[in-house]
């Protein structure tokens, strides 16, 4: 299953070289996900960022810096729920109901679906889809290698989310619940390390 981690929407100490050592340990991809940040602000981010791993940052905010600094993707959501003129590099996008993911599959790379258990990062966001719906939108081919989970996703229900026949999940909460500071570096990745391990 393939494993994408969104940014914490604060700007953090560390984040970026967390980040990158993600990505080198075999993480898919990065979302930049910073709501409410400036141009400047992202692309001072993304600058810290070596050339090599740009082709596996995604952007939610900002699109004109996917070109300006060669990223690989775009992603549409209630913000920016549409692309920019003439784009042609990957698109995904969040979708909240089967419905959603039904009406966008064909047009995107990759589609999120959320929240499919109680979320880590947001209280009280409780999970929107029955075990059994899930098992029917994947057996009517709704939910398929395209769809990645989102919401609550943790090293404990991975096995839940191949069950249910997703392609992977994406992860926030369990991520950056766990950084505050670089201090917490060695210990996040050890975490991803058992993360990468469980979606094998």
């Amino acid at each position: 299953m393939k494993l994408i981690v969104i940014t914490s929407p604060e700007f953090l100490p560390g984040e970026t070289e967390l980040m990158q050592a993600m990505l080198e340990e075999g993480l898919d991809r990065i979302h930049l996900r910073k709501p409410g940040c400036t141009a400047a602000e992202l692309a001072a981010l993304i600058e810290r960022f070596p050339a090599p791993f740009r082709p596996r940052i995604t952007l939610h905010d900002h699109f004109p810096l996917q070109r300006t600094y060669g990223l690989g993707g775009v992603h549409l959501n209630g913000r920016n729920p549409d692309l920019p003129d003439g784009y042609r590099g990957t698109v995904s996008r969040s979708c909240h109901s089967l419905e959603e993911v039904a009406a966008h599959r064909t047009a995107t790379d990759y589609l999120f679906l959320s929240p499919v258990f109680d979320s880590i990062s947001k209280q009280g966001y409780r999970s929107a889809f029955p075990p059994a719906a899930l098992r029917e939108a994947a057996a009517a081919g709704i939910i398929d290698e395209k769809v990645l989970a989102l919401g609550g996703v943790s090293e404990a229900n991975l096995p839940e989310v191949r069950d249910y026949g997703f392609g992977g999940a994406a992860l926030l909460g369990d991520i950056w619940a766990r950084f505050r500071s670089p201090a917490d570096t060695a210990e996040v990745l050890r975490h991803f390390r058992r993360l990468l391990q469980a979606a094998r």
